[in-house]
């Protein structure tokens, strides 16, 4: 075995993916998608050198699916998500284990955040290019951004969970393996019970994708295993342990890889988060950051709108010391605690954040804001709601609607619960606000499922957030819900 390989009791996850593999067309399917855009990756996670990130896995059983037939492809799933769990938490487990996986977090954060920006600039440019070749390149260059958004959402939220489960789980005695010999079709084995599994990636729509070799747009996208366009920081040279364990992969920066994305922060050193005690808190707390990055599920129930701050006094105060707690953690270069300064202020009453914001600009901290929104856009939808409009009300209209385009990247069910539930309060703005950034950013077929469980309601709304965009929104929006059957022809 290769120094750098992954020892036997994690290599069950690779020879299942070399038999997997093995059944599928190199030139065709996500298999063909990943090879071309990281075959290094590809090598390294079939040797056992590396853990691919679930969502990989997924698409490859699609593959499956589409080679050998659904109902076989289904039977594999389980088995192939075990072993899955499995192979990383053993990789975890190695010396250094959780400082690899917090500095991967922060890359992939970083990723994250560039792939949106992307799209928030690709949908700009889309809705001012009338129809045409041109317009057909922004959105196949636009479908593929929102691909890497999907995944690097996914793997944010499954090393969290790996994070999580370096805390609770406790390793395997000497001599008892995550694996042994048994049946199955790619020769798996007994899958440790223990272990929560990887949050699911959404699911490639079509288990064909656009052929890899057609031109696509040059954009930096994050590979499925390879490493991110720009360098990420190295691990600090007092973590031999970590040094060691990962040896020439460290050293080649496989770190960088967006196979290793993750969640937010490991929430392994509670009492010294802030690093200078708890942010003041306001008199009704509001609940903390939820969604796809944090591996939870939206709230069923959304934050009051009329929130209670105790004043502006209070406000400024907080952003105040929030904005010097940021200062003293960036001087030090201690960003984990930063950022867990930062998911703490974002569940900030939503007038406060504003002031908040006014804050950081002047300390020039605006980076942290960017970080801040990026929590925000993560909570229940009618709290992003809530948020956006405060800062529209304040001058900070932009910020506002990146909150929403954020926030609305999400299961359009959830955001036709959020919609009505924001009518039922009376909040028809804050409802029209947030159809309005759906609108812009999701396809008009997709836009029209927002009414599929109430359309006297809903489709009325959605027009009329289609119609503030821009007639051709509107056209095709007009056109989606005649075909989904909401609309009279």
């Amino acid at each position: 075995m290769a120094v750098n390989q992954l020892p036997s009791e994690r290599d069950a996850l690779a020879q299942y993916l070399r038999g997997l593999t093995a059944l599928l067309d190199q030139d065709t399917g996500w298999y063909a998608v990943f090879r071309q855009r990281d075959p290094e990756g590809v090598r390294e996670c079939l040797e056992g050198v590396e853990v691919p990130p679930w969502d990989v896995v997924e698409a490859l059983l699609h593959d499956l699916a589409a080679a050998r037939g659904a109902g076989i492809a289904a039977r594999e799933e389980p088995r192939a998500r075990r072993l899955h769990t499995s192979a990383a938490a053993a990789y975890d487990r190695r010396p250094g284990g959780r400082e690899a996986l917090a500095e991967r977090v922060e890359l992939m954060r970083q990723e994250l955040i560039r792939s949106t920006l992307r799209a928030e600039e690709l949908v700009r440019r889309r809705t001012a290019e009338p129809a045409g070749p041109a317009a057909a390149r922004l959105d196949h260059e636009l479908e593929w951004t929102r691909d890497d958004q999907a995944r690097a959402t996914a793997r944010l939220a499954e090393l969290r969970s790996r994070l999580t489960s370096l805390t609770t789980v406790p390793p395997p005695r000497p001599g008892e393996s995550d694996s042994a010999p048994g049946e199955g079709w790619f020769g798996p084995g007994r899958e440790r019970e223990s272990g929560e599994p990887a949050p699911r990636a959404p699911r490639p729509a079509d288990p064909h994708p656009a052929d890899p070799r057609a031109p696509r747009p040059d954009l930096p996208h994050p590979r499925p295993f390879g490493p991110p366009p720009e360098p990420g920081p190295t691990a600090p040279a007092e973590a031999a342990p970590a040094e060691a364990a990962s040896g020439r992969a460290h050293r080649r920066g496989l770190l960088r890889g967006a196979r290793f994305a993750g969640a937010a922060h490991s929430g392994d050193t509670p009492d010294t988060a802030t690093g200078g005690g708890p942010l003041p808190q306001p008199q009704a707390p509001a609940p903390p950051p939820r969604g796809a990055r944090h591996g939870t599920a939206a709230a069923e129930t959304a934050v009051p709108a009329a929130e209670a701050p105790a004043g502006p006094g209070h406000a400024a105060d907080t952003a105040r010391e929030v904005v010097r707690t940021l200062s003293r953690l960036r001087t030090a270069e201690r960003g984990g605690e930063a950022h867990a300064v930062l998911c703490e202020a974002a569940v900030l009453p939503a007038a406060w954040l504003p002031v908040l914001a006014g804050e950081l600009h002047r300390a020039g901290l605006d980076a942290d804001w960017t970080t801040l929104l990026w929590e925000a856009a993560s909570q229940p939808l009618p709290r992003v709601a809530a948020i956006a409009g405060a800062l529209a009300a304040e001058g900070r209209e932009s910020d506002g609607e990146r909150l929403l385009r954020q926030g609305v990247a999400r299961p359009v069910e959830e955001i036709a619960r959020a919609a009505l539930e924001l009518a039922d309060q009376g909040r028809l703005p804050e409802a029209h606000a947030l159809l309005t950034a759906c609108v812009q950013l999701h396809p008009a077929a997709e836009a029209a499922r927002i009414a599929a469980d109430a359309p006297q309601r809903l489709v009325p709304l959605l027009l009329k957030a289609a119609r503030a965009q821009s007639r051709s929104h509107e056209h095709r929006l007009v056109h989606a819900l005649r075909v989904a059957g909401h609309l009279a022809t």
